[in-house]
């Protein structure tokens, strides 16, 4: 069960939700909804960057967009509880600092510990490479494919206490080909992803039904 889902207040073009999105490499998840936001009037505005990782690419589009951008490394500790919650303190500070509505996570690699999910539920928001509850945690792509699957896609989902196991929004189905290796598939389920994700958010934000 957890803590209940607490969604955030109806974003409008007037008064667009200020969104996060937590990266942890390239950002290229990142750069499609930064289009997608700037194509047109949109629900949501991201007022801020934040990656785990001061070398992932992604920050660029920070300079690019004109985005408040921030590495958050790990912090020095021993203890790796006590590393986790650190961590994760310091990115809730800056979250409540930039007056941060809702969190967008985006290609962001880390686990979020049940602690900081709770502060957040129904404003925390991830986007998995496989259709949920196949295939979840870090080698979806992987397991799809040593299981013999002929599809697989992506899945738009709240955040819970567990791994990729929140409330699904949306997906989006891919096929797969007896030629993939795991990089070409997952090149074609990103680009799934890259459409799907900046769509879900507009109807999330606005409170509207979610069309899949």
């Amino acid at each position: 069960m957890g803590a209940p889902y607490i969604q955030p207040r109806q974003g409008s073009i007037s008064h667009p939700l200020r969104i996060a999105v937590l990266i942890s490499g390239g950002g290229s998840g990142l750069l499609a909804l930064l289009n997608h936001q700037h194509s047109k009037p949109t629900t949501h505005i991201t007022k801020l960057i934040i990656s785990d990782n001061e070398n992932a690419k992604g920050l660029q589009y920070g300079d690019d967009f004109q985005i408040s951008t921030i590495a958050i490394n790990l912090p020095q500790s021993h203890d790796r509880v006590q590393k986790r919650i650190l961590h994760e303190n310091i990115i809730h500070e800056r979250l409540i600092e930039s007056n941060i509505e809702l969190i967008v996570l985006n290609g962001y690699m880390r686990i979020l510990t049940p602690e900081f999910v709770k502060k957040w539920k129904g404003r925390l928001i991830n986007i998995h490479p496989s259709l949920l509850p196949k295939y979840p945690g870090a080698n979806a792509q992987r397991d799809a494919l040593e299981d013999g699957a002929t599809i697989t896609g992506c899945t738009v989902h709240l955040v819970d206490e567990g791994v990729d196991t929140g409330k699904i929004l949306a997906q989006s189905e891919v096929p797969i080909l007896q030629t993939d290796t795991i990089e070409i598939l997952q090149n074609r389920i990103k680009e799934k992803e890259h459409l799907l994700y900046p769509k879900v958010l507009d109807d999330y934000c606005a409170h509207q039904s979610i069309q899949r």
